[in-house]
């Protein structure tokens, strides 16, 4: 497993960041992390490429910082300060060395490695609650954007038959395999790619990634869905819904359910044509 240079770019605007992040996962960061002041990103040490960063930064009067990070340090970072994120009486995600979780329907044992999704951020939160208003059983599944693969991995909990989960970052394939192993599923199918597959229909598409990607694949996302099929959207702030609902409903999805969790928001649509 590489090494990876994580960038920590001081922004305050909203407006800055998006087209920060759009820039950055142009060239090949991903791991986006936003805070009030500043913007993070990952990239494999041997694509890092301090001109091309200082080049994207040049437009803009910011200051950043690098450091390297290896993949060792962070498992030992998250294990000594990592709890169990309980989602209502919905789910529980734990991690191996933590006891079982009593009065919840789902529990799922999750180690995250350098990939993106344990249930703490609100992103994630909210998308597990959320998929409680639909049935997913005998659905197939397609998880854009995996991470972790927790999400996959609450699907087939909830009974669906088949999961395609797809990453661009192969750290996150290798991380939803092994998760997803630690959960006795086997309905689940981890392909490392970082645009939506061809020629498939699915019966409800999860995606918790970013808008920028979400507005640029969300034409494909609604090709994708079988008629009456879900589209659960998050990664995202919840001022910003009302662009996803505007292309959304450019491509026959529509607003169904939103939610909103520390000022992150998730939205579930449904197509309602049969193109």
């Amino acid at each position: 497993m590489e090494n990876y240079i994580e960038i920590n770019i001081s922004s305050g605007s909203l407006e800055q960041k998006e087209i920060l992040i759009a820039l950055l996962s142009n060239e090949g960061y991903d791991g986006f992390e936003e805070t009030e002041t500043s913007v993070k990103a990952c990239i494999e040490e041997n694509k890092f490429d301090k001109e091309i960063l200082e080049q994207i930064l040049s437009p803009f009067p910011l200051q950043y910082t690098q450091q390297l990070i290896a993949p060792r340090n962070w498992n030992a970072e998250w294990e000594s300060g990592y709890q169990p994120v309980i989602v209502e009486e919905i789910a529980a995600v734990r991690a191996h060395f933590h006891q079982p979780i009593k009065g919840v329907k789902y529990e799922i044992i999750i180690t995250p490695k350098m990939s993106f999704g344990t249930g703490h951020h609100a992103t994630t939160w909210q998308m597990m609650k959320l998929m409680q208003q639909i049935d997913f059983s005998n659905k197939k599944v397609f998880d854009f954007g995996c991470g972790t693969g927790v999400l996959s991995i609450l699907a087939e909990k909830m009974g669906a038959a088949e999961i395609l989960a797809t990453d661009i970052d192969d750290w996150c394939i290798e991380n939803t395999v092994e998760n997803a192993a630690n959960n006795q599923c086997a309905k689940i199918k981890a392909v490392q790619s970082d645009v939506p597959p061809m020629h498939q229909r699915f019966d409800v598409i999860l995606a918790n990634i970013n808008r920028h990607i979400l507005l640029q694949f969300i034409n494909e996302l609604a090709s994708l869905l079988a008629a009456n099929g879900y589209l659960f959207i998050s990664g995202f702030y919840a001022e910003e819904n009302h662009l996803l609902i505007e292309e959304a409903n450019k491509h026959g999805l529509q607003l169904r359910q939103t939610s909103e969790r520390h000022n992150w928001s998730s939205l579930m649509l449904q197509k309602t044509n049969a193109s």
